[in-house]
């Protein structure tokens, strides 16, 4: 079969600085941490986990011992808790999301009604709420019920989200009532680069394959975008996820893969897709 891969895909910057991070504590203490899964990445928390790593999802689960910053950040009130236990604390919080954190602040101390556009469930915009009070996360027009009125809003976006969902939501909420809107681009550029690659490779092949781990935010956008305009578009984990039935009568296969996505993983299911005979599928 031929497969064709994305011009941009897998590990980005922030993740790859984490992986680094954590490789490196681990090898040089005993006792360590991770506060949530270092990446949305399961072949890689499970290689750090024989590593000694150790993920716990609140701050009462550690004693003693060094605390990884997960990519996706914690909150001010986290890091105090941390700090209070007198743990030691590795950052490895992406960068631009360190940004987000940041305006959020300066946004709140500048009078603004914070508006947080993403998913209020994922644990990067669960750490920006925590910067400021009173911080409204907006995922969709059903949540424009939170929005107070006429006041001043400052609104950022989650890192992974795209272009055309920050701008949709926008467009929602600057049909409400507000005094003034200040609104300042938050988006991942290597996100985006990631996602305009994958929708022009996708309208190019017969059958579409993203990979990367199931609770990953940006592999899940990648295969909603591709979805729009390739049905035949599959998330998948790794190779053993994949169900050969869906490759018959197929011909030209296109691959792209998530921020966290390892490339081990990525050349395992390129050479194995290149090696299937499509007419024995």
């Amino acid at each position: 079969m031929k497969v064709v891969i994305a011009e941009r895909y897998g590990f980005c910057h922030g993740v790859r600085n984490a992986i680094s991070m954590a490789e490196k504590t681990l090898a040089q203490e005993k006792n360590v941490y991770s506060l949530g899964p270092i990446i949305h990445n399961g072949d890689v928390v499970e290689r750090l986990a024989k590593l000694g790593l150790k993920t716990v999802d609140r701050v009462e689960e550690i004693s003693s011992g060094t605390v990884l910053i997960r990519s996706h950040g914690a909150a001010p009130e986290q890091i105090a808790k941390l700090r209070e236990k007198g743990l030691n604390i590795v950052d490895a919080t992406c960068v631009l999301v360190k940004r987000v954190q940041q305006i959020t602040k300066d946004l709140s101390e500048a009078g603004y009604r914070v508006i947080v556009i993403g998913d209020e469930n994922h644990p990067e915009v669960q750490a920006v709420v925590g910067c400021a009070a009173n911080v409204a996360v907006i995922a969709d027009e059903s949540d424009l019920g939170k929005l107070a009125k006429n006041a001043k809003l400052g609104v950022v976006c989650q890192t992974t989200q795209s272009p055309e969902y920050f701008s949709r939501v926008l467009c929602a909420i600057a049909k409400k009532s507000f005094s003034e809107l200040k609104v300042i681009n938050t988006l991942c550029k290597e996100a985006i680069k990631r996602q305009q690659s994958a929708v022009k490779l996708c309208k190019q092949v017969d059958i579409m394959f993203v990979l990367g781990g199931l609770k990953s935010a940006n592999t899940r956008r990648l295969a909603e975008l591709c979805k729009k305009y390739n049905s035949q578009t599959f998330h998948l984990q790794n190779w053993s996820e994949l169900d050969t039935i869906t490759l018959s009568g197929k011909n030209i296969a296109g691959v792209t893969a998530g921020a966290s996505t390892p490339e081990r993983i990525i050349a395992e299911f390129v050479q194995n897709l290149q090696a299937f005979d499509t007419g024995s599928g």
